[in-house]
């Protein structure tokens, strides 16, 4: 996930008067149920922080019907009203990265982003996608990968648990554990006939960054004349950009002549990395993304020209499993040089969200902007479509082949 979360320190004012606002006006009805603490003297200002042209009667309206009928009155728990009629407003926006978190959610998403790294668990990447956990990447050589975890699986168990209303660091938090220590996950797939459960062993897990070979052309001989640079990108790491420095050189002695860049199943990482990786693609000056904030303010983010690549042909290979950033430098790759993406469509996570303390120690992470290709695609409403589409079965991957990657240097040899 692009880590952006520093980049912005406002308080939003108007969530908390919003907050104010719901926790006004809770009884009218009965005398008989008990009202808050709070009740007489919010009430009479409940139309603080009211939108201008909005009515809220409906809102008022139906509490009081819960108020004067509802058989359990006793029972009302005007918190719990209180944080649904908030997550209510806020999963109307159809954003699966804007949410409303209670306390005790709050209080775990904090600890997850805290900084405190566990590498031992099952190797993957999760978010969230059309309110379903849902697997974005396993990483390759991992205990997710080995077991046959793949790019947009759904998880919808984690051992006992439902991941229904899970936030995907909750989920993270589950998933993670010991050293030979097991979990099951329970897999919906659109090839399977029915959610399959898979047990997987954790293990101590090493993401790679990136690796590199040289390839030979359709019908060249092997060894003697290969003239294609091969370089897996595995996560856009904050050291990745000095890795590729060292890389650049070796390709060049090595003559190559062509380039396959593979993003398949890398879940993103920074957003500066994506950008310097792109400079040695693009020319200097070049638009990498468009970062855009309400209102249609945005941010460019630039090539800074590094020039060894620019006119070497390439390709760029993409899957389920290619988040962010790698959508970011595919998209930009494409955009400004016409460079073909062979594969499948991309995830579709390019937005920017920061977190919001409220009051009681609740929260709320909220989508700030959306990361657009420089040529205005939206990498969080559409994803990347491939130029070239092929779809790797089961059987390829039980037999370790690699259509995708066959078609890479197929067209490269043209």
């Amino acid at each position: 996930m692009l880590n952006k979360y520093k980049r912005y320190t406002k308080i939003l004012i108007g969530i908390v008067v919003i907050a104010i606002f719901f926790t006004g006006g809770v009884f009218i009805g009965k005398k008989s149920v008990q009202q808050p603490a709070l009740y007489d003297r919010i009430y009479f200002n409940k139309e603080l922080g009211k939108p201008e042209n909005f009515d809220f009667s409906l809102f008022w309206d139906t509490l009081r019907k819960i108020e004067e009928f509802y058989v359990d009155s006793n029972k009302i728990d005007y918190q719990n009203m209180l944080y649904g009629a908030i997550s209510g407003m806020v999963d109307s926006l159809g954003d699966d990265y804007t949410v409303f978190m209670k306390p005790e959610k709050s209080k775990s998403f904090l600890e997850s982003v805290s900084g405190k790294e566990n590498f031992e668990g099952v190797g993957m990447e999760i978010g969230v996608k059309n309110k379903i956990l849902t697997v974005v990447a396993p990483l390759e050589g991992t205990p997710a990968y080995k077991a046959g975890i793949k790019a947009g699986d759904k998880i919808i168990k984690i051992d006992d648990k439902t991941t229904e209303g899970l936030l995907s660091e909750e989920a993270v938090q589950l998933i993670r554990g010991k050293k030979g220590t097991q979990v099951k996950l329970l897999i919906v797939r659109s090839t399977f006939s029915e959610p399959k459960e898979f047990t997987i062993t954790r293990d101590t897990i090493e993401v790679p960054v990136i690796r590199w070979e040289m390839l030979a052309s359709t019908g060249e001989a092997g060894g003697k004349n290969n003239d294609i640079a091969y370089v897996k990108i595995y996560n856009f790491t904050a050291n990745l950009p000095s890795k590729f420095d060292e890389i650049v050189p070796e390709i060049l002695k090595n003559n190559a002549k062509k380039i396959i860049i593979d993003v398949r199943n890398n879940p993103g990482g920074y957003l500066d990395s994506a950008v310097e990786i792109a400079s040695w693609f693009l020319s200097k000056g070049d638009i990498v993304l468009k970062e855009q904030f309400r209102d249609g303010e945005g941010d460019d983010y630039k090539s800074s020209g590094y020039k060894a690549f620019q006119n070497f042909p390439t390709v760029v290979l993409v899957n389920g499993g290619s988040a962010s950033a790698s959508e970011i430098l595919a998209g930009a790759l494409r955009d400004i040089r016409n460079i073909k993406l062979i594969g499948e469509k991309t995830f579709g996570k390019g937005s920017v969200q920061r977190l919001e303390s409220l009051r009681g120690d609740s929260s709320l992470k909220v989508t700030i902007a959306k990361w657009l290709t420089p040529k205005g695609t939206s990498i969080a409403d559409e994803g990347l479509k491939p130029d070239i589409e092929i779809k790797l079965t089961e059987e390829d991957f039980n037999n370790n082949k690699d259509p995708q990657l066959e078609k890479a240097i197929e067209e490269l040899s043209k």
